[in-house]
């Protein structure tokens, strides 16, 4: 029974995955629409700061605040 359900489950994955992925088909990004006005590309360097470093920051930054706001700690 147990496999049977991960049977049907990994089928019902894989046919989801199947068809967003036929329904978002890149073909459709050449297409421009009515009021289009793209920006300028993003250099390397520009797009590893944004999608890369920029999470790594804040990341950090989070995590060393919760560390240094945390009170359950008890100090001797």
């Amino acid at each position: 029974m147990d496999k049977k359900n991960a049977l049907r489950a990994g089928a019902l994955a894989a046919g989801t995955t199947l068809m967003m992925l036929l329904m978002s088909s890149p073909a459709l990004a050449l297409t421009r629409d009515d009021g289009d006005d793209p920006g300028t590309g993003l250099s390397v360097a520009e797009t590893l700061g944004l999608f890369v470093i920029a999470p790594i920051v804040l990341f950090v930054v989070i995590t060393g605040l919760v560390m240094v706001l945390d009170k359950s700690r008890k100090t001797s």
